[in-house]
C-alpha cells in the first residue's frame, strides 16, 4: 500500500471540496419517494384538479389519501409518464424497418 502525504493546506482545500460537493448533491438529490400534494401535482403536470381526479378515479396514477388531502410519490409520478411516453415518430419509424 502506498501512502500519500499532504501538506495541512491541501488537506484542508480537499475537505473543503468535498464539503461544497456534498453540498451542491444534497441540493439535487431527491429521493424518490418524496411526495408532492396535490397541488404541487397539478402545478408539475399543468393539468386542473379534476384532471388529477380523473386520472385517480381511473387508476393512471398511484396516490395516498388522508381526509381529504392527496399525495402523490414521484416515482408513481414517473411511471405515469413513463407509461404514457410515446416515441418519436423518426426514432418508431426507424425502429419498425430494423424489426423487418
Amino acid at each position: 500500500m502506498e501512502a500519500v502525504i499532504l501538506s495541512k493546506e491541501h488537506y484542508e482545500a480537499i475537505q473543503a471540496d468535498l464539503k461544497e460537493i456534498k453540498t451542491h448533491v444534497k441540493k439535487i438529490a431527491v429521493p424518490n419517494e418524496a411526495f408532492v400534494d396535490n397541488k404541487q401535482f397539478t402545478k408539475l403536470m399543468g393539468v386542473s384538479f379534476r384532471t388529477a381526479q380523473t386520472w385517480r378515479d381511473e387508476g393512471k396514477v398511484g396516490f395516498s389519501q388522508e381526509g381529504k388531502k392527496i399525495y402523490y410519490r414521484l416515482s408513481d409520478i414517473e411511471k405515469f409518464l413513463d407509461d404514457h411516453h410515446k416515441q418519436p415518430f423518426a426514432i418508431s419509424k426507424k425502429l419498425d424497418e430494423i424489426r423487418f
